[in-house]
């Protein structure tokens, strides 16, 4: 199955003054993020809700901006639970979204993001009770996703820089799927995001 990624955000981001680039992608999140990204929110509400669980905890502009952008990747594939394939084949949509980000923000905003979903597998390993916590969706796509982490798998996840940011960011994206929970507004994290741009 061949992905299809939408070039369009990253052609218009190329090039641009930073202001230009968080007006195209913050643009881009509120036109293409209305699509639902689990049972109960859409992908704009999940990021603008994982984003809002991140600065009450006053993390780094860098981890709150991955917490913002960290499905991306599932709105550039057009992922999304009215696509079958949504649940049922893995796009990688962390690792597209990182590669997709990496001209634009440092490693420490693309690398959590790159290993949010590895970070479900690390979790469901060294955690008991987190798997139990997991939404029915997410304990679905986490089958997909290559399962519970082998002792091999966490040694090597533990090895790289930032895996703790990832390791935060991950329980923050199980908490935002909270219907109809009021959120500040995009444009709420334009300073942060504009200041974390590369």
């Amino acid at each position: 199955m061949q992905n299809y990624v939408d070039p369009s955000l990253a052609q218009e981001m190329i090039g641009a003054t930073p202001q230009q680039k968080v007006d195209a992608l913050f643009d881009y999140m509120e036109r293409r993020g209305q699509s639902f990204y689990d049972e109960v929110v859409t992908q704009l509400e999940h990021a603008l809700q994982c984003a809002a669980l991140a600065k009450q905890h006053e993390a780094s502009p860098t981890l709150i901006t991955g917490a913002l952008l960290h499905d991306i990747g599932h709105i550039i594939l057009d992922e999304h639970n009215a696509d079958k394939a949504f649940l049922d084949i893995d796009l990688n949509h962390e690792a597209i979204g990182a590669e997709y980000l990496a001209p634009f923000f440092p490693e420490a905003v693309t690398t959590p993001i790159r290993l949010h979903v590895p970070a479900k597998r690390y979790l469901c390993k060294t955690d008991a009770a987190y798997h139990d916590g997991l939404s029915e969706a997410s304990k679905r796509s986490l089958i997909v996703q290559g399962g519970i982490m082998s002792d091999e798998e966490q040694e090597a996840f533990e090895e790289i820089p930032h895996f703790q940011d990832a390791l935060t960011l991950r329980r923050w994206d199980d908490l935002a799927k909270v219907k109809g929970l009021e959120t500040a507004e995009l444009e709420t994290y334009r300073d942060i995001v504009q200041q974390c741009l590369a």
